[in-house]
């Protein structure tokens, strides 16, 4: 009897034997790609599973808006801390913007923390004095040698500071002058430890970079870190834009400098003595956006490492400890999501010879076992940054038409972020490179003739290479008629060829010459 009926749907024949011969086919070396390719893909497909699920949290919580317990009654003393290093573009702003804080001048302090080694020095010394000549509380404060990097000039700088509470503000912001006033009342609740600001971006709008960072950084900011607080989840300070209770540091163990993210380090350590963090979409803080590409993957690569070693640092005593279930996933997910980029890589060298190898199971076969994992790896991507454009723009719309190059940019990121998480896993360490500040704020502002360009090395040119690698992906497919898989090979041949071109291209731009050494003496 056929149970079937006359006419099979393709799920049926495909379920049937001889349709499944191919498996019997398979030599060894086959069945080790696929599996391989198989399992990377999942591992891809879990992380991307944890982004709807943030998506779906932010939905349950997203009515849990923070709110002061009280207002003070009298408003505390504030230490503002300002690290600098080699930011002779950006620094005169940061000075000028925090000097315009209406917080009550008795009760600021501003430190100037400069490990510069060039003229810098002399700007910020002189722009520092100016303001103290003013009556500002106002220190120009320098080291004579760089230890621990930021989080040793931030140790450094709180050994002198007299504000119970530490705000802080690295070179490409400029905070909005109420900024403390709208912050500050949040500590009326004692356990609360730390108060971080969304991100602005100055110029969000100076490239097709800059558009897709913005993008990017609002996605953090709105879906990770908002979602996280509100549903009881531990997020971090990002370094900037933040208030910290002086306490909660102290308590804590202070700035440690054995990760390249010392406020994420810091931020766990924290949260799990039980201080309390609070995210605040509103007010957001002004900064200023990497408009080069090294500048931008510089970036990109120490957190990427930071993360790392932050993670084998703290999430044994985080899934060991006395700690909610839900929280120790999160911190899972949230401290090991750069994983995800060698698995990209292996993604990707893997995934011609398996096309070839299942090229016999034909289309309907390709998509029935493909496009799910895909789509979980993947489009949780844009359902992500839908939303957190949603909510920071009126005009999101107009913006969401950026999501494909923005996934594509997320790729061709993988080779630079790939050599940061195997360095952190492998124990490798590094410097601490700060990301270059060019003072850009309009469409008419340039970049190119300037100093502080990021070193380049040979990653552009593997980047090339894997854009050409699946550019013949997509002709083998056109070729074999395999359609489906089309898309997907372009975000991976776009996102390479775009990060290594770019990459290289922009190192040959004309810039100015190198930075006169500062002489302490």
């Amino acid at each position: 009897m056929d149970f079937f009926g006359p006419e099979r749907s393709p799920l049926q024949r495909f379920l049937e034997t001889d349709n499944l011969s191919y498996l019997y086919q398979n030599t060894p070396f086959d069945w080790t790609i696929l599996i391989a390719y198989f399992s990377v893909l999942t591992i891809l497909a879990i992380y991307g599973l944890h982004r709807y699920h943030l998506v779906y949290l932010f939905f349950k919580y997203r009515d849990n808006t923070p709110r002061p317990l009280a207002e003070l009654s009298e408003l505390p003393r504030i230490t503002v801390q300002l690290p600098i290093f080699n930011e002779m573009y950006v620094v005169e702003r940061l000075i000028d913007s925090v000097c315009r804080l209406n917080y009550p001048r008795h009760l600021l302090e501003i430190q100037v923390l400069d490990d510069s080694t060039d003229e810098t020095a002399s700007v910020a010394e002189a722009h520092v004095r100016k303001y103290a000549a003013l009556g500002y509380d106002i220190r120009y404060i320098r080291r004579f040698n760089r230890n621990g990097f930021k989080a040793g000039a931030l140790e450094y700088g709180l050994q002198l500071a007299t504000g119970e509470f530490i705000a802080i503000f690295d070179a490409d912001f400029s905070p909005r002058p109420n900024t403390l006033n709208e912050t500050i009342h949040f500590f009326s609740d004692p356990k609360v430890g730390m108060v971080q600001m969304r991100w602005d971006h100055i110029n969000r709008d100076y490239s097709l970079l800059t558009k897709v960072q913005s993008i990017l950084l609002d996605g953090h900011f709105i879906m990770e870190s908002g979602t996280r607080n509100r549903s009881g989840r531990f997020f971090n300070f990002n370094g900037t834009a933040g208030v910290w209770r002086r306490k909660a540091i102290e308590e804590s163990g202070g700035w440690e400098h054995d990760t390249l993210t010392e406020d994420l380090d810091l931020s766990y350590r924290a949260q799990i003595k039980g201080w309390k963090f609070i995210f605040l979409p509103e007010p957001a803080a002004p900064a200023e956006i990497p408009v080069e590409m090294n500048s931008f993957k510089s970036q990109q690569y120490r957190w990427a490492k930071g993360s790392i070693q932050t993670g084998k640092k703290i999430l044994p005593k985080i899934l060991m400890g006395d700690l909610p279930l839900p929280i120790k996933v999160e911190a899972f997910f949230h401290l090991t999501a750069n994983i995800a980029y060698p698995l990209m890589i292996l993604l990707g060298l893997l995934l011609f010879p398996a096309l070839i190898i299942r090229f016999n199971q034909g289309w309907f076969e390709l998509l029935l076992i493909d496009l799910p994992l895909f789509t979980a790896a993947t489009f949780s991507v844009s359902s992500f940054y839908v939303i957190s454009q949603r909510e920071v723009s009126p005009d999101w719309k107009s913006r969401i038409k950026y999501l494909p190059f923005l996934m594509s940019v997320g790729i061709g990121l993988s080779v630079s972020n790939t050599k940061a998480v195997l360095e952190a896993l492998l124990g490798i360490d590094s410097s601490f490179i700060r990301t270059p500040k060019f003072c850009i704020q309009n469409r008419e502002d340039d970049w190119r003739p300037k100093r502080y360009r990021a070193s380049v090395g040979f990653l552009p040119w593997i980047e090339v290479s894997l854009g050409l690698y699946f550019a013949l992906m997509v002709l083998y497919s056109l070729d074999t008629g395999i359609y489906g898989t089309i898309p997907f090979l372009l975000l991976f041949t776009v996102g390479y060829l775009y990060t290594g071109f770019m990459s290289l291209f922009q190192t040959l731009q004309p810039r100015a010459a190198l930075p006169v050494p500062f002489n302490p003496q």
